[in-house]
């Protein structure tokens, strides 16, 4: 067979080259994947700041994988060997458990400048393997300044509650949230250090006694609870007869025009100690892009663009002090504030098995249930499921910020 000469060779080769370049549209782009729960404006937000990422990191693209199911797709995604590169870890349980399976990567990211717990319980060893890149402050309860007078913690006076209980797989946390509340605010950090760590009862002491003091509370607001979304909750007070709704989300389903000392407002639900949580974000795969990706995330730049987003979003970044809605900022004020003990989310701190179980446990009281055969119940998923890990915890669930 006759071999190509030299200068058709040159020439096939250049072809070729010009080909592949039409093909592809230029040159070869980076993609980071990044799986998270996020929609509606929620997600806007979030949007927002990854093109911001594009734009000055033009050989990547990221491309968000959106589910509402995120704990069960990322773990299928983990069993199967095929992790997105990054994903939102929705709770400290999901971090320590990622982590413990050789499953989470470490991060070189700075997150010094996050307030505790935060920081801390995104670290291990001090070594950081998560970053906390949207903060709540749930410890409040929300109002119409309009019509209601603002209430008084554990008084709210004759209004009654708005609650929706219902958000796909994890159905069930708004319950959870405000139990998780009322142990914090009447027991104390220590007991509710011990709760939520796996050391404290459910069916006695702290945790039965906030049980039935939110039965109380919401009286008649847990009719048709478990069928109504928490944010459809919070957004139509008028069509069922409500007024008062507990968590910084509450203000989601609102403008930032309507979410003012004039209109809709706040007072915290406990005077010393608050209930916090935050959506972190790990790392899963080798992807250098997707190292930039979340080293972008924490930054003081786009910790600032997110939260001036539509979404009512709050940074742990003591750094983000500038917020359009005046309410907005002074709540992260809190996150940053040493006149209060921030707890982190005792259903987030729990093995992701007791925290699905205390949901159910929820969701089966509002339908009628007593609340004695759950939380036996919920003792013995504790004894079974739950065992405190044999290592130390990463970080204390409570802690003062440090004025700096």
């Amino acid at each position: 067979m006759r071999r190509p000469t030299a200068p058709l060779l040159r020439c096939a080769l250049i072809l070729g080259l010009l080909l592949a370049s039409v093909s592809c549209g230029g040159p070869e782009r980076s993609k980071v994947t990044i799986m998270v729960p996020w929609s509606g404006t929620e997600f806007q937000a979030f949007y927002a700041v990854v093109k911001d990422f594009e734009r000055g990191h033009p050989g990547i693209d990221v491309e968000p994988q959106v589910t509402r199911a995120l704990t069960q797709q990322l773990d299928a995604a983990v069993g199967a060997g095929a992790e997105p590169d990054l994903a939102v870890l929705p709770s400290v349980g999901a971090i320590t458990k990622y982590r413990e399976e050789d499953a989470l990567r470490k991060l070189d990211v700075d997150t010094s400048a996050y307030v505790e717990p935060f920081r801390a319980l995104g670290t291990h060893a001090q070594e950081v393997y998560a970053v906390p890149v949207k903060a709540d402050l749930k410890s409040l309860i929300w109002y119409d300044a309009r019509s209601t007078e603002p209430p008084s913690p554990g008084r709210p006076g004759r209004y009654r509650w708005c609650l929706g209980l219902e958000s796909g797989p994890t159905s069930g946390w708004p319950g959870a949230d405000w139990i998780a509340d009322l142990v914090l605010s009447e027991a104390g950090v220590d007991a509710y250090t011990d709760w939520a760590s796996g050391e404290g009862k459910w069916a006695e002491g702290p945790v039965r006694d906030a049980w039935t003091a939110w039965g109380k509370t919401v009286g008649a607001g847990l009719q048709g609870a478990t069928a109504r979304n928490f944010r459809q909750a919070a957004g139509s007070k008028d069509a069922h007869g409500c007024a008062l709704s507990h968590g910084s989300l509450s203000a989601m389903p609102f403008s930032s025009a309507q979410v003012s000392d004039a209109q809709y407002t706040y007072v915290p639900s406990s005077r010393d100690a608050l209930e916090v949580s935050a959506d972190f974000v790990g790392k899963f795969t080798g992807n250098d892009g997707a190292d930039a990706f979340i080293t972008y995330l924490a930054s003081t730049e786009a910790q600032r663009t997110w939260v001036n987003e539509p979404g009512f979003a709050v940074s742990a970044n003591r750094k983000v002090t500038e917020y359009d809605n005046t309410i907005q900022g002074r709540i992260a004020g809190i996150l940053r504030s040493p006149d209060f003990a921030l707890c982190f989310s005792a259903a987030d701190a729990m093995d992701p098995d007791v925290s699905a179980a205390f949901y159910r446990a929820v969701l089966d009281y509002a339908n009628g249930k007593a609340p004695g055969p759950l939380l036996a119940a919920l003792d013995k998923v504790q004894r079974q499921l739950g065992d405190p890990s044999p290592e130390p915890a990463p970080a204390p669930l409570c802690s003062i910020p440090k004025p700096r």
